[in-house]
């Protein structure tokens, strides 16, 4: 294995099996976001999330890559993916099921999908945008 920092040999060896262990619920992740995606999406008509929008494993096709560094480099796309895959679904389910902005808070970013969420704490946009109909 050729490491990326050579002052850093211990620590990158033994953050080694830290790195793959977490494989297991990534996986474990991906097969209950999927079946949860699959399912909900379709039942409440919210499009499909295109998964190879955001998953890509093609790094391992370098040939100057040697064997360790390509099964580090598609480890790294698939988790990596799968997480960026997880925020647009999670996303779309809140943007499906609440639609309200989260109180102000300076150190937190406003996500996108928040644009055009009700502001926290206005009942009255909130009954005349999502209880119209009730």
């Amino acid at each position: 294995m050729e490491f990326k920092n050579k002052k850093n040999y211990l620590g990158q060896t033994l953050s080694t099996p830290f790195i793959l262990f977490i494989a297991i619920p990534i996986v474990i992740l991906d097969i209950s976001l999927e079946i949860y995606h699959q399912i909900s999406f379709r039942l409440l008509k919210i499009p499909i999330i295109k998964r190879s929008s955001y998953i890509k494993i093609d790094r391992y096709k370098l040939k100057y890559l040697n064997i360790f560094e390509k099964i580090f480099c598609a480890y790294c796309g698939y988790a990596n993916g799968l997480f960026q895959y997880a925020v647009v679904i999670a996303a779309k389910t809140e943007k499906y099921w609440c639609g309200i902005k989260h109180k102000k808070d300076l150190n937190l970013k406003e996500p996108k999908h928040h644009k055009n969420f009700v502001k926290y704490g206005d009942e009255k946009k909130f009954n005349e945008k999502y209880r119209k109909n009730q």
